[in-house]
């Protein structure tokens, strides 16, 4: 094989394992049966972590009380965390209780549930559940909690979804996304009885594991870093696909810049820092929920990932064009190419989105390189402090 041929079939290794591994769950990714709602027995604290969301906390809220579920077994839990507005009043008044935590030295997310865990833990609740303040949740949730719990289950996952897919074509893009993401791989991991991983938002904790694994976890991507530091415990999160949780993404490019970068650079860095001990730990100890959770981390934004194959795609099949012979190196490009394209396929077959989002997806590479320019073209954060994403730049539905 020519020198030239060989770089090229070598050059689709590193994103062959993660097309493939995607594939895999893909083709795991069937719907099965959920178990039956558990019984209304356990106590649950609701916690909404909210830094300056005046504007939505108050549905939130009123959407957690509307759970069909006991009232006198649950309450919604606001954490006002550094907040420079309404929060705290709005979130009493649509009948939350509220904790108000101020320590500018000490912000994001993480510090804000670590703040209200502690606290929780010292009441009578039997599991914790995790819910973003700009969300709305199926009244099925905690009984779809309690099943899995009452089944042996330390952590779970609800199905996270879009809330406004229809707010612009990067809405449904994202809503695609999202299924691809979060219900595709979770189904495929859940069959396979790893760890569907942690999300950040629609999360249920039972009150042992954190006393077990106390949550120490703030940086960009808090959920993923504590998602580890579970599996390395020894806790895999369960997936609960029959409960939902539908957060508002931003529609505007202004808005989104902010987001990405703070979901794709906090993976990296957890990457750097936690791929090569899990890598370790799961070759030494053959545990398949440690190799899972190294693999997941392992595979890049699909943005970067399919840039990269389209590159390698085109290169290889000008060498095949021009050459007539070395089919290896477009062979190898080609399988990557086709896997991402189911898995986006059955992504888009899970979100929803119809027709419409079909057409949307031709909008893909613009989507890409915007992506891609943004994760490359802007410095990487210093700080790990909590951001809000903004709603209001007057882009959605643009």
């Amino acid at each position: 094989m020519p020198a030239l041929d060989l770089l090229l079939a070598l050059a689709a290794l590193p994103a062959l394992v993660p097309a493939l591994y995607l594939l895999v769950l893909t083709l795991l990714s069937r719907r099965e049966g959920s178990p039956a709602p558990g019984a209304a027995g356990l106590r649950f604290d609701l916690v909404v972590p909210a830094h300056d969301e005046e504007s939505g906390i108050g549905e939130t809220v009123r959407s957690l009380l509307a759970i069909d579920y006991p009232p006198q077994l649950f309450r919604v839990l606001v954490v006002a965390d550094n907040c420079r507005d309404e929060t705290a009043a709005r979130a009493r008044q649509a009948g939350a209780s509220v904790l108000e935590r101020v320590d500018p030295g000490r912000r994001g997310k993480g510090y804000a549930l670590e703040f209200a865990f502690e606290r929780c833990l010292e009441g009578p609740a039997d599991a914790l559940v995790v819910i973003d303040a700009d969300t709305v949740v199926s009244p099925n949730l905690l009984r779809a909690f309690a099943a899995r719990l009452q089944a042996g289950a330390r952590a779970v996952q609800a199905d996270y979804a879009v809330r406004n897919p229809e707010a612009s074509w990067r809405t449904r893009l994202m809503a695609i996304a999202f299924a691809s993401f979060h219900e595709v791989r979770s189904l495929a991991r859940e069959r396979l009885a790893v760890s569907c991983g942690l999300r950040g938002n629609g999360i249920c904790f039972a009150r042992s594991v954190l006393i077990e694994v106390p949550y120490r976890a703030f940086s960009l991507v808090e959920d993923v870093e504590y998602g580890i530091r579970l599996g390395e415990a020894g806790h895999r999160v369960h997936y609960a696909g029959d409960a939902h949780v539908y957060g508002e993404m931003v529609a505007g490019e202004k808005s989104s810049r902010s987001q990405r970068l703070r979901w794709e650079r906090g993976r990296f860095k957890l990457l750097r820092q936690n791929a090569p001990r899990l890598i370790g730990r799961a070759l030494a100890t053959r545990d398949r929920v440690l190799a899972d959770l190294a693999l997941d981390l392992m595979v890049p934004p699909l943005s970067l990932l399919a840039l990269g194959v389209m590159l390698g795609l085109a290169a290889s099949s000008a060498l095949a064009w021009r050459e007539r012979f070395p089919f290896v190196p477009l062979l190898a490009w080609s399988i990557c190419a086709l896997s991402l394209l189911v898995y986006v396929l059955r992504g888009w077959q899970l979100s929803g989105t119809g027709l419409r989002g079909l057409l949307d997806l031709c909008r893909a590479p613009v989507f890409v390189a915007w992506k891609v320019a943004l994760t490359l073209g802007q410095p990487f954060r210093k700080s790990d402090d909590w951001v809000r994403t903004s709603r209001d730049d007057g882009t959605v539905g643009k």
